[in-house]
């Protein structure tokens, strides 16, 4: 069974900067895709971190109305453009390291408009055949820079 991946609630230091956090999240994107494309799917690999990660948001905020704002990342999330082929390399990568969490989409998760067809399609394929859209990574600071290199924000 593997470890949970995540901050443990005196970890969580929404007073602190966030390179302060010992864990470090950053989401890679296709720069190829259109906009709205591109934000799918960094959206649909956060929401699988945001479940996956232990303590990764922080506490809901409470404006001056009293109206309640969901929690964010207390520790940041940082949004990198990568090519086809550099997403493939850094799910590789990643997966190898037992201290980092990883999300992806492949293609079919925008090809498909059925979860069931969308599960057809990735089981049919080899994982190096899978297109990735997007891959989201969450861990220690010094090996996900390692994983992600010095890519640039997503523009």
């Amino acid at each position: 069974m593997t470890e949970r991946i995540g901050f443990t609630p005196d970890e969580v230091r929404t007073d602190a900067p966030t390179r302060a956090a010992r864990l470090k999240w950053v989401v890679v994107v296709d720069a190829s895709l259109p906009p709205g494309r591109a934000v799918n799917a960094a959206v649909c690999v956060a929401a699988a971190t945001a479940t996956a990660v232990d303590g990764l948001l922080g506490p809901d905020a409470v404006d001056a109305d009293g109206s309640v704002h969901p929690g964010l990342p207390w520790a940041g999330c940082s949004v990198l453009a990568a090519t086809t082929e550099q997403l493939a390399g850094i799910r590789a990568r990643a997966v190898e390291k037992p201290d980092v969490h990883v999300a992806d989409m492949p293609a079919y998760g925008q090809l498909t408009r059925v979860y069931d067809g969308y599960l057809e399609q990735v089981a049919e394929h080899r994982t190096a055949d899978l297109d990735l859209l997007a891959v989201s990574l969450v861990g220690p600071r010094n090996r996900v820079d390692k994983v992600v290199g010095r890519l640039p924000l997503l523009a």
